[in-house]
C-alpha cells in the first residue's frame, strides 16, 4: 500500500488543503498567490479575510495592529476550507483545526534577508526584533510541528526566487501523491 492511500496523502476531500505559515516576511503570500494561480487552487490570506469581515476582537496599541479573533475566522473560513483545494496563509498556525490541512509548509528566511524585508515594509523597535527572533528560534516551525502531524510538516527555505520556484515544484509533487480517502 502506497502513503497517499493510507498515510498523510489522503482525506475525505476531493482535492487538498494547504497551510503556508513563516514568520511575516518569509514569502508566504508570494508563494501561495502563486501556487493557487499555477494549481487552480483557492488562495486564502487569513489577514485580508479578517480585514475585509472585520474579525478583530481589539487593537492592540504595543503592536498598532488589530487582535484577530481566531473563533469567528474559524467559523468564516470553515465551509469554504472543508469543500478542499485551499491554500491559506497565515503566520501563525495553531489555532486551526488539525483536520483542515493535508500539508504543512513552514518557510524560513536567513535573518539578514528577513531583516531587511521587515524593514521594507515599515517594521520597527520591538516588531521587528521580536519577528526576527521568532524566526532565529524556529517559533513557528515548533509550532506547526506541536500542532500537525510531523508526516505533513515541511520545512522550506525562502530566501531567493530560485528556492520558491523549487517550493513550488515540492509542493506540486506532494500533491500529485495525495488521493482522497477511500
Amino acid at each position: 500500500m502506497n502513503m497517499a492511500e493510507s498515510g498523510p496523502f489522503s482525506s475525505p476531500r476531493l482535492k487538498p488543503n494547504i497551510l503556508i505559515t513563516g514568520t511575516p516576511g518569509t514569502g508566504k503570500s508570494t508563494l501561495g498567490q502563486e501556487l493557487a494561480q499555477r494549481l487552480s487552487m483557492t488562495y486564502l490570506s487569513v489577514g485580508e479575510v479578517a480585514k475585509e469581515k472585520e474579525l478583530y476582537e481589539e487593537w492592540d496599541e504595543e503592536y498598532n495592529c488589530p487582535v484577530l479573533d481566531e473563533d469567528r475566522l474559524i467559523d468564516e473560513l470553515e465551509e469554504t476550507v472543508s469543500a478542499g483545494g485551499c491554500i491559506v496563509d497565515y503566520h501563525s498556525c495553531e489555532f486551526f483545526p488539525e483536520r483542515w490541512f493535508d500539508f504543512v509548509y513552514v518557510l524560513r528566511a536567513d535573518t539578514s534577508t528577513l531583516y531587511e524585508r521587515l524593514e521594507r515594509r515599515g517594521y520597527r523597535g520591538r516588531k521587528l526584533d521580536e519577528n526576527i527572533q521568532c524566526e532565529i528560534f524556529e517559533t513557528i516551525l515548533e509550532e506547526a510541528k506541536e500542532s500537525y502531524l510531523p508526516s505533513i510538516v515541511f520545512e522550506m527555505g525562502s530566501n531567493t526566487p530560485q528556492e520558491m520556484e523549487k517550493n513550488i515544484d515540492t509542493i506540486t509533487d506532494h500533491l500529485r501523491e495525495w488521493k482522497p480517502a477511500q
